[in-house]
């Protein structure tokens, strides 16, 4: 992973945009809409440029390119020009004075990049592929769009206005996630969005008894992943510990809750141990075994354990 994913606050940030044309103007409007403080340094500006600085939303410094306009109070700089060798000598400037600089569309000249972005107000969904394919990335951001919820936008509002009311409602952290999770599951939450049905919901659920409920689930996990069912990668994102055998592929956690508690183990001795207190203490459990591991430690399931498998397929 060469780019680590972050999302920056650029709320009143000083942010310069060196050029006028197309590219500054879409960079620019992202910005805008960011809330930075966008400045453009550039001789001439498009029309939609013209336009945001007649209307005082950003500033313009009608000039050629100097290094004197930068300054370290500018958190971004972004080289938009159509002369790379400007565009580089931007960058290598920019560079002494310690700031982060984009290239547009010369990626070993960019210390960040901008992801294809799906934009659900409070929710943000993006998509990189590294600067290596550009079309590929907006190509799954646009598969992903199509099944997104359109009422992200205000389930997230809601969300967030929910959640110092819920901490003293549900003062345990564990309870909250919960509480969050039946909610968000309810069919109604998914396809509404009045705010007034949400906070119905709300109400509702918030007056029901918490029931303790306790699940655990073996996952039978070998080299191919996209094999398991969608329903024991359901439960993988849902589990709040993981007990996992030590030759399971990378590739199999990374599709388990981030934040779940994890142990490995090696032998049917070990998991045997893990298993006595996990049982006892995790409301919902995670047993990851490969296929092979999974007959010598068959026996440790209990009645009412589940166990969904990666499958078996041959090509002919």
């Amino acid at each position: 992973m060469q780019y680590f994913p972050l999302f920056m606050d650029l709320t009143d940030k000083a942010v310069l945009v060196v050029g006028g044309g197309e590219v500054a103007s879409r960079k620019t409007e992202a910005l805008v809409k960011a809330g930075a403080r966008v400045t453009i340094l550039s001789p001439e500006i498009s029309a939609t440029l013209r336009t945001l600085w007649q209307d005082d939303v950003i500033q313009w410094i009608q000039q050629c390119y100097d290094s004197a306009f930068l300054t370290r109070n500018y958190v971004q700089v972004w080289a938009t020009t159509d002369h790379a060798s400007l565009n580089h000598q931007i960058y290598a400037d920019a560079k002494l004075l310690g700031l982060l600089v984009n290239v547009v569309d010369d990626q070993p000249y960019c210390d960040f990049i901008t992801p294809a972005m799906i934009d659900r107000g409070a929710i943000q969904v993006a998509i990189s592929s590294g600067g290596a394919s550009p079309v590929l990335a907006r190509n799954i951001r646009e598969s992903i769009e199509a099944i997104l919820a359109q009422n992200l936008r205000v389930l997230a509002q809601f969300c967030g206005e929910k959640r110092e009311h819920l901490k003293a409602k549900r003062p345990d952290v564990s309870a909250r996630r919960r509480f969050w999770e039946a909610f968000l599951a309810d069919p109604m939450v998914k396809e509404t969005r009045d705010p007034a049905v949400l906070e119905h919901m709300y109400q509702r659920y918030l007056a029901e008894p918490e029931q303790v409920v306790r699940e655990v689930v073996w996952v039978v996990c070998d080299a191919d992943v996209e094999l398991l069912p969608m329903k024991a990668v359901r439960f993988m994102q849902q589990s709040e510990q993981v007990l996992y055998h030590q030759d399971i592929p990378p590739e199999g956690l990374d599709l388990c809750r981030r934040d779940a508690e994890r142990a490995v183990f090696d032998s049917r001795a070990q998991l045997q141990d893990l298993l006595v207190k996990a049982r006892d203490e995790t409301r919902c459990l995670c047993i990851m075994v490969t296929a092979a591991e999974f007959q010598a430690v068959a026996d440790l399931r209990v009645t009412g354990e589940r166990q969904f498998g990666s499958g078996v397929y041959h090509r002919e």
